[in-house]
């Protein structure tokens, strides 16, 4: 027989299979297109998830219902201390794509990128990258780097930048830095060459990868569920009340024949943990890590950063640059997210709108928040019976 009512299916097949994904740091599939008449910089980022909060604006839209009123808007806040280039590859073109051809890599690697490179550091030798050193300390091995570098600027189309974390200046138990290639857009071949190698060894903040009000792509693993029916893994409809051996069940999974399940047909299974790309999100501010006020504003002249009162719940308090962006980000707090520059160019009038933040929220995250800062709390609490406890 054939459904009485037709309806769209439950669920995008373009996501399938739906398993935990081999990447847990979000994979740059695209980097934006080149335009060799803009100058050199880099098209992605890496940032540690931190936490969410919410700020109070005045929209500039005019026409719209909201324009110059008030608007609370949640923001996730990212911390992103500065990348340290380590290395340069160059990508030259087959009738089968990239392929890279030479890399070279900085004489000194930190040990939280060396760390990348073993499963277990501490019963390592930890021999990585001792002779690639060797090479900046003779004339031979000089000669071999400069013979590299100009095979690059000869041969090759795509350079990229390899560039590490500094996981050691975030809040986290891990030590193992994470690691990608950054490909460099804008000029010419050479000029992308000699720009990749001045970055080597020195640290590359956030604020020369991207702007304020920027719209940008974010990528990353999202936050893992497990094993999962039906229902809440496809949102399929509940079957009514009394059916028997279950509600939270898909009725027919297809026909007699062809005598097999389709793999369209939605199961229970693994949920979450799924390597995603989500476009558009914008930059609402990029603080700065050694600015006290970072989290006030011209409205708001209180001296406050932005890590809320108690510390941003599972994550703890941010010390590094950062950057808010509008809603939720995929994955839990201490993430890694990598932030690409937007592959598209933007006209509409949200994406181009200026922002301006009349209010942060800093209130604690962990129970009814009431207070902005600790000094608010002291003058509205007065002395506490703990105060004369440490004071005595």
């Amino acid at each position: 027989s054939h459904r009485k009512f037709s309806a769209p299916r439950h669920g995008s097949l373009g996501f399938l299979p739906r398993k935990r994904t081999k990447k847990h740091r979000g994979k740059v599939k695209s980097f934006p297109k080149d335009d060799p008449s803009k100058p050199c910089h880099l098209t992605a980022f890496m940032a540690y998830k931190a936490g969410m909060t919410h700020v109070l604006r005045e929209p500039d839209r005019p026409g719209s219902k909201t324009n110059k009123k008030e608007i609370v808007e949640a923001v996730t806040i990212l911390e992103t201390p500065p990348m340290v280039a380590v290395g340069i590859v160059g990508y030259i073109d087959t009738p089968r794509g990239l392929r890279s051809y030479k890399t070279v890599w900085a004489e000194h690697l930190s040990e939280e990128c060396k760390r990348r490179f073993y499963k277990n550091w501490y019963r390592s030798k930890k021999k990585a990258f001792t002779k690639s050193c060797k090479r900046y300390g003779d004339a031979a091995g000089l000669e071999t780097i400069e013979r590299d570098i100009e095979k690059m600027k000869k041969y090759c189309k795509v350079i990229r930048v390899i560039a590490h974390t500094q996981i050691r200046l975030v809040p986290l138990k891990q030590k193992k830095s994470h690691i990608m290639e950054i490909q460099v857009n804008g000029g010419n071949i050479v000029e992308k060459v000699d720009f990749a190698r001045s970055l080597l060894e020195k640290e590359v903040p956030a604020n020369t990868v991207f702007t304020q009000d920027e719209m940008i792509d974010i990528i990353g693993a999202t936050k893992g569920k497990g094993f999962r029916g039906v229902t809440f893994r496809w949102g399929t409809k509940k079957l009514p009340r009394k059916t028997h051996k279950g509600l939270r069940k898909v009725a027919c999974i297809g026909s007699w024949h062809p005598s097999r399940v389709g793999f369209s047909i939605a199961r229970a299974g693994q949920t979450g943990y799924h390597h995603r790309t989500e476009v558009n999100k914008k930059i609402y501010r990029m603080g700065s890590g050694k600015d006290a006020n970072n989290a006030s504003t011209s409205y708001d002249t209180t001296v406050k950063t932005i890590t809320p009162m108690g510390g941003f719940p599972h994550y703890g308090v941010v010390t590094q640059d950062y950057i808010m962006l509008k809603g939720c980000v995929m994955g839990p707090k201490k993430r890694i997210i990598t932030l690409r520059k937007s592959r598209r160019i933007h006209t509409s009038r949200v994406a181009l709108e200026k922002i301006n933040l009349k209010f942060v929220d800093t209130t604690s995250k962990f129970g009814h928040g009431r207070f902005q800062t600790l000094d608010e709390k002291k003058a509205f609490m007065g002395t506490l019976k703990k105060d004369l406890a440490t004071s005595a």
